[in-house]
């Protein structure tokens, strides 16, 4: 079976705050069917490619330090899954890491990342190859609990998996 590369849409730096992800003055707007269309609503020519389908699913975002800092809206996370995006960065706020993982948000922590836009990230056991550099990047894995609520679909689904297969036994 081939490696799937995913491309990085869009190369931001450290301290991405929540509201830049999803910006505050959209809050009323909070159904996760709602809120991808404010993706990085004030990066207006990212959101286009969003919004005009542009971006593919399974693209990548890569950041640097502090990812999702700032407040504790869970719509930074929700819609980011909404275009299916997967964030690379060197870290992330606690809370958004716990929002993401809730919600099911393809995360990868990779303290050394260099990548640019246009790159082709694939994504190894333990490593993400930058196959546009040809350099690799060891991993820092989620705690198994985490990746477990992850790997479901997020919190909700993950419960619903764990009722299911206890009611079978």
């Amino acid at each position: 079976m081939a490696t799937q590369t995913h491309t990085v849409a869009l190369r931001l730096g450290d301290d991405i705050s929540t509201d830049a992800i999803y910006p505050g003055r959209f809050m009323a707007t909070v159904l996760p069917t709602e809120t991808p269309q404010y993706c990085f609503a004030d990066l207006t020519d990212f959101n286009k490619k969003l919004k005009d389908g542009a971006v593919a699913s399974g693209s990548v975002v890569v950041a640097d330090r502090n990812f999702g800092t700032g407040s504790s809206r869970e719509q930074a996370a929700s819609c980011l899954k909404g275009w299916d995006l997967i964030v690379v960065a060197n870290n992330y706020s606690r809370i958004f890491l716990q929002n993401a993982v809730n919600l099911g948000l393809r995360l990868v922590i990779v303290p050394d990342i260099e990548a640019s836009e246009g790159d082709e990230l694939e994504f190894e056991d333990g490593a993400v190859l930058n196959a546009t550099t040809g350099k690799s990047y060891a991993v820092e894995p989620l705690p198994p609990a985490r990746q477990a609520i992850v790997d479901a679909g997020g919190l909700i689904p993950y419960i619903r998996k764990r009722v299911v297969e206890e009611r079978s036994r």
